[in-house]
């Protein structure tokens, strides 16, 4: 089972994703946190693989317990969960670590399958979401060439593996258009991370943006 925190400062947003989420399968949702600080100890609580994250609450907002949370030895998957869609925020939360980011009139069904893939390591995010993040990264002054410089690190199979994640490829995905073993693919995104110094795939995926090549 996938272990589900809510942190939202709306008790009525909360109770509904709960009914959602604990009615699909393969999913448990374990806690509820209604800011930052509480989704801090919440999670030491109840060790969730997955946390849904709004954005703004009192006292510490989601940016902030996004980064302290996937600074953990053992981090949670987060999944960003807002109304509040401005490049800014998009781009801070998946700079702290968010392996997704979606608006709050994201169909039910799409919910569940975020909290499902990115459980896997597969991040997701909202279609209105990737195409602003594509405009405003491709546009941003030198990180074109920061992001050029930063892949030039990479082995040929690597970039090519790091191109298939930022077109949204599963390793499995990935195993097919590559012609090679899923283990293999498990080997190539660990070894990406660390050359780069980047904490998930959504990040890969963003650097690809940045670099033009996605």
């Amino acid at each position: 089972m996938i272990r589900v925190l809510l942190v939202d400062d709306d008790a009525l947003v909360r109770a509904g994703l709960a009914m959602m989420l604990d009615g699909a399968a393969g999913i448990t949702v374990v806690g509820e946190a209604a800011d930052g600080q509480e989704a801090v100890a919440a999670a030491d609580a109840h060790a969730p693989d997955v946390v849904l994250m709004d954005l703004r609450m009192p006292r510490v907002d989601g940016i902030t317990a996004t980064r302290r949370l996937r600074a953990r030895a053992r981090p949670p998957e987060v999944i960003v969960l807002t109304t509040f869609d401005t490049d800014e925020n998009i781009v801070h939360a998946l700079r702290a670590g968010a392996g997704g980011f979606l608006l709050k009139d994201t169909p039910p069904p799409r919910i569940v399958e975020a909290v499902l893939r990115v459980a896997a390591g597969d991040p997701i995010l909202s279609p209105r979401v990737t195409r602003r993040l594509m405009e405003r990264t491709v546009a941003q002054s030198g990180a074109y060439e920061r992001a050029r410089a930063a892949l030039a690190a990479l082995t040929p199979r690597e970039h090519e593996v790091a191109l298939a994640i930022a077109r949204g490829g599963t390793n499995a995905d990935i195993a097919a258009e590559l012609a090679m073993g899923l283990t293999t693919v498990k080997a190539h995104v660990s070894s990406i991370l660390t050359k780069l110094r980047l904490d998930n795939r959504t990040q890969v995926a963003l650097l690809a943006h940045d670099a033009g090549l996605a």
